[in-house]
């Protein structure tokens, strides 16, 4: 993962606004991050993947699960923060690559919190 990454979002007010709550927390350490893994796979298959997601620009909560906040923090929320940030295109599907990429950012960006 490219420290750069981090440090562009960190440039970010909005970006850098999103952190883990005590409750974020609590919730990660009951369920663990092997299940939160599991969570943010699903929720980027089914809701980021597609080549036109449903809602896109609005289909990722500001709150009610952590990696939900993750998302917004990394910008892979919606399609076109992923073309901004991240320079992955909105016009296909998402490659199993990116997915994994997408992944393993919203998941350093939680193990920092």
């Amino acid at each position: 993962m490219p420290v750069d990454v981090f440090e562009r979002l960190a440039k970010s007010k909005f970006r850098s606004s999103f952190c883990l709550d005590a409750e974020d927390k609590k919730y990660i350490a009951k369920l663990g991050l092997e299940k939160i893994e599991a969570h943010t796979k699903d929720f980027i298959v089914k809701r980021l993947a597609p080549e036109s997601p449903a809602h896109d620009g609005k289909q990722t909560p500001f709150r009610g699960h952590p990696v939900f906040k993750a998302q917004h923090a990394t910008a892979t929320c919606c399609r076109s923060c992923l073309k901004k940030w991240h320079a992955i295109s909105k016009d296909r599907p998402l490659g199993q690559e990116e997915i994994e990429f997408i992944i393993s950012l919203i998941m350093e960006w939680i193990r920092r919190w």
